[in-house]
C-alpha cells in the first residue's frame, strides 16, 4: 500500500511540474505555416500592394534561451472585462492565470487571458492568449506588441516559446481591430525572438 501511495504521489508531482523541451523543428514549422497563410490571398491580412511583392516574413534567429517552462498559477473568480483594442471594438476576455519565469537571470511575471467568445467554440475552448510588449517594441518589432498562442496546461507549468511570437494583423493592415497588450505584460528586456516588424 505504501508503494502504491508513493507512486501516486510521484506521478502527481511529475504531472504537476512537467517540463517540456524546446524544439527548433516546431519553430520552423510554425514559421512555414505562417508564411504560407500570409502568401495565400484568401487568408492573408496583407494589403494587396504588399501581397503582390510578399516573399516571406522576417524573424529573429531561432534561440533556445527564449523558450521557458513558466510556473502557472490559475487565478480564480476573475471578472470578465473589455479588452482595449486598436479600434472602438471591446472584446470580452478574462484573466485566466499568471505565469512567472526566469530569463537572462531575471524574474518576470505576465498575465494570460482567455477570450470568452472563442471559449464557446469547441476548436478553441482550451486556447489562452498572451499579448506582450518588450524593449524591442517600436524598434525591431511592431510597436503594438506581439502575441503568443497557448493551451490551458494540465499542471502547474506552461511552456512559452517566444520564438513563436507573431504580430497582430494590425501590423500589416489598419482595417483590423487588434487587442492592445496590457501594461502588466510589458517585459523590461529585449525579446529578440519570434517575428520582427513588417515595415515602417
Amino acid at each position: 500500500m505504501k508503494k502504491i501511495y508513493s507512486l501516486v504521489l510521484l506521478l502527481t508531482v511529475t504531472v504537476g511540474f512537467a517540463q517540456q523541451k524546446f524544439s527548433k523543428d516546431s519553430v520552423l514549422i510554425f514559421r512555414k505555416e505562417l508564411n504560407a497563410e500570409y502568401a495565400d490571398k484568401d487568408k492573408s491580412p496583407l494589403q494587396a500592394k504588399d501581397l503582390k511583392h510578399f516573399k516571406g516574413l522576417e524573424f529573429f534567429a531561432v534561440d533556445e534561451k527564449f523558450f521557458v517552462n513558466a510556473k502557472f498559477v490559475r487565478t480564480e473568480k476573475e471578472k470578465p472585462f473589455e479588452m482595449p483594442t486598436s479600434t472602438d471594438r471591446k472584446p470580452m476576455y478574462v484573466k485566466y492565470g499568471e505565469i512567472s519565469f526566469t530569463l537572462n537571470g531575471k524574474e518576470y511575471k505576465m498575465n494570460v487571458y482567455r477570450s470568452l467568445d472563442l471559449a464557446k467554440i469547441e476548436k478553441y475552448k482550451n486556447d489562452l492568449f498572451l499579448p506582450f510588449t518588450d524593449l524591442t517594441s517600436g524598434n525591431e518589432t511592431y510597436g503594438g506588441g506581439r502575441y503568443i498562442d497557448l493551451k490551458i496546461p494540465a499542471g502547474k507549468t506552461i511552456a512559452v516559446d517566444f520564438n513563436k511570437s507573431y504580430n497582430p494583423y494590425c501590423a500589416y493592415n489598419h482595417k483590423y481591430s487588434c487587442p492592445v497588450p496590457p501594461e502588466e505584460n510589458f517585459l523590461k528586456t529585449e525579446i529578440k525572438a519570434g517575428i520582427k516588424k513588417f515595415h515602417d
